[in-house]
């Protein structure tokens, strides 16, 4: 078929998209810019999501990091994510957005769909890998959700000093990867065709990336390269 076992996940999220380089839509290497934030790629298998992960006492959360609403205009990623999950039944209830540039608030409920604003909850800090520090998000849903909750999370902050250890928490503690149901993250590694967007930001190689994930996958979460 054209999924390998390498490609489902562990513990009943199901399938997900191979993972391969250029960690984006396979059509980048071919069309650019063009595909540059295309989420086409993306496999969720939402049927197994649904059977295996979601109950009906679950609470439903949505951990946005690096959330500016602006950054890509009005059709952001991560509203399109959500969007997505909700037209397949999965309606977040909690949403935790985290964006370290200063942003009007006012400004920022003009730019959050309707559906969405009154589970949406707006930290206008940047977040600490730290997991004892107040502004670690995985610091919140160890403290407030068990794994009975269906919580996905998304890491986007363009600083890998700060990613890489937040992700390193996930693979070296049970009791944060155990609540991710699904991680999204935009790993900045040394990769030519993405150099001129990424510049400085870059660090590490697309080998230790394709580890990342995979261990990732392995412990049941449904990871994926995020755009």
């Amino acid at each position: 078929g054209i999924f390998s076992k390498l490609s489902k996940v562990p513990g009943g999220a199901g399938y997900v998209e191979p993972l391969l380089p250029p960690l984006r839509h396979p059509e980048f290497c071919f069309q650019g810019g063009k595909r540059l934030m295309d989420l086409g790629y993306l496999v969720h298998d939402f049927a197994a999501l649904c059977r295996n992960k979601l109950k009906k006492h679950s609470r439903t959360v949505f951990v946005d990091m690096g959330a500016a609403l602006d950054f890509h205009g009005t059709a952001t990623p991560a509203v399109y994510v959500t969007q997505t999950y909700q037209r397949f039944g999965f309606h977040f209830d909690h949403i935790y957005a985290y964006e370290i540039s200063k942003k009007e608030p006012t400004e920022v409920y003009k730019q959050v769909p309707d559906d969405l604003k009154a589970a949406y909850h707006w930290y206008n800090v940047g977040v600490d890998s730290n997991i004892t520090s107040s502004n670690n998000p995985l610091k919140l849903l160890l403290e407030n959700f068990n794994t009975n909750d269906f919580i996905v999370v998304k890491l986007d902050i363009d600083t890998s000093w700060i990613e890489v250890p937040m992700v390193q928490l996930l693979l070296e503690d049970k009791r944060i990867s155990s609540l991710i149901d699904c991680f999204y993250f935009e790993h900045h590694v040394m990769l030519k065709d993405l150099a001129r967007w990424w510049k400085g930001s870059m660090k590490g190689t697309v080998e230790e990336s394709l580890g990342i994930f995979t261990k990732l996958r392995q412990l049941g979460v449904a990871s994926h390269y995020w755009p």
